[in-house]
């Protein structure tokens, strides 16, 4: 969840921005520094993938936060200071940014699940039989030297969800996450066709 993480990063330094520049009663500063707390343990953990148990409680956190940040920054843009009123204004745009990463890449998540169960379902999910380290971790040479068979089948049916979400798994497992995304929503964009088929120019694997 890389918009996900990218937001605990925000949410951790706007909320260090915002007790540093907000006079703010003590409750209010003890709850952002809780959130802020969260959030940079929440993106620590899962930039090691292992933070997916706490996602359902950051979402949550991160939503009062922005409600928060929303309305410390009405109450500045009604003050008759010129600066309160640029630093309201300033503020207004996380909780809005905000909402939008976050309902973007909660409909994201929800269409991987889908996906997901469907190729299940189907029989077509590859099994996890990767070795792992003790740390949990794939060895990624072995998922290095799996990964030109998902390259190649996106290579011959590159009009198949199937191919792209299957090479999303692998570019993952070979710690390619960037890919990997981009792989998935690939798949994502392609399933979502009335025929869930069919080539788009320039979507060949790279």
């Amino acid at each position: 969840m890389g918009s996900l993480r990218l937001l605990g990063w925000v949410a951790l330094f706007a909320a260090l921005v915002t007790l540093w520049l907000l006079p703010l009663p003590q409750g209010s500063k003890l709850t952002i520094l809780v959130v802020a707390a969260f959030a940079g343990v929440f993106t620590l953990l899962e930039s090691t993938n292992r933070g997916k148990a706490l996602a359902a409680a950051m979402i949550a956190l991160l939503v009062f936060y922005l409600g928060l940040t929303l309305q410390r920054a009405w109450l500045l843009m009604t003050s008759e200071l010129w600066i309160s009123k640029f630093l309201g204004s300033a503020l207004i745009v996380l909780p809005v940014v905000g909402a939008w990463a976050l309902l973007r890449e909660l409909s994201f998540g929800i269409r991987i699940e889908r996906l997901g169960r469907r190729l299940v379902e189907e029989g077509e999910m590859p099994e996890d039989d990767l070795p792992r380290h003790p740390s949990g971790r794939i060895v990624r040479e072995t998922a290095d030297e799996r990964f030109p068979r998902w390259k190649a089948d996106v290579e011959r049916a590159p009009g198949d969800w199937r191919t792209w979400y299957r090479l999303s798994l692998a570019y993952s497992a070979s710690g390619d996450t960037r890919r990997a995304r981009r792989a998935m929503r690939q798949a994502v964009r392609i399933s979502r066709r009335p025929d869930g088929s069919g080539p788009e120019p320039g979507s060949a694997a790279s």
